[in-house]
């Protein structure tokens, strides 16, 4: 009798061992389960911080593009008296229309470039203002290009009116410098 107590103690601790052994596999199962899923949510958060900062940085610039556009137009108005041109006639914002009408009329007349390139020589006023609108459309666009993950927004400027105009005025100042 006593053996059997003894066996009967020795099967009761050997199945609540197994039990114990099959309770503590699947918790640890279940926290390796919830640890991967905890690390998943992690990395979400994290990108959703990264894509909302993006957002945010670009708002931003779109919320002070007014008062980058009005620093831009101020530079180019008297650019535009030195060389004769008048901004086009449309419902465009004002420095698109100034813009529009510096590229407007290179391309219908070339020597735009040269009366520019003669402005600058001759009127450090004019030299100064192109330096300073290139200065601060090369750094909006920087700004654009780091705070845009994408690089959509950066392109359309560069390739659109504000890229041309820098691409002008440059060429404009290098020919100045030359001769």
């Amino acid at each position: 009798m006593h053996d059997n107590l003894i066996l009967a103690g020795l099967a009761i601790t050997c199945v609540a061992s197994i039990a114990a052994t099959a309770i503590a596999a699947m918790t640890g199962m279940r926290i390796r389960e919830i640890k991967k899923t905890l690390t998943l949510q992690y990395n979400l958060i994290v990108k959703m911080q990264a894509v909302l900062k993006n957002k945010s940085a670009t708002n931003a610039v779109a919320e002070n593009a007014e008062m980058i556009y009005q620093d831009l137009l101020q530079n180019l108005i008297p650019i535009m008296a030195a060389i004769d041109i008048m901004p086009r006639n449309t419902t465009e914002h004002p420095l698109w229309r100034a813009l529009g009408g510096i590229m407007d009329e290179y391309a219908k007349n070339p020597f735009a470039l040269e009366k520019l390139r003669r402005c600058i020589k001759l009127d450090s006023e004019i030299s100064r203002h192109i330096d300073n609108y290139v200065r601060r459309a090369d750094s909006f666009l920087q700004h654009l290009a780091t705070t845009e993950p994408d690089g959509i927004l950066a392109a359309t400027f560069t390739d659109g009116l504000l890229g041309q105009s820098l691409t002008f005025f440059t060429q404009a100042k290098q020919l100045a410098a030359q001769g």
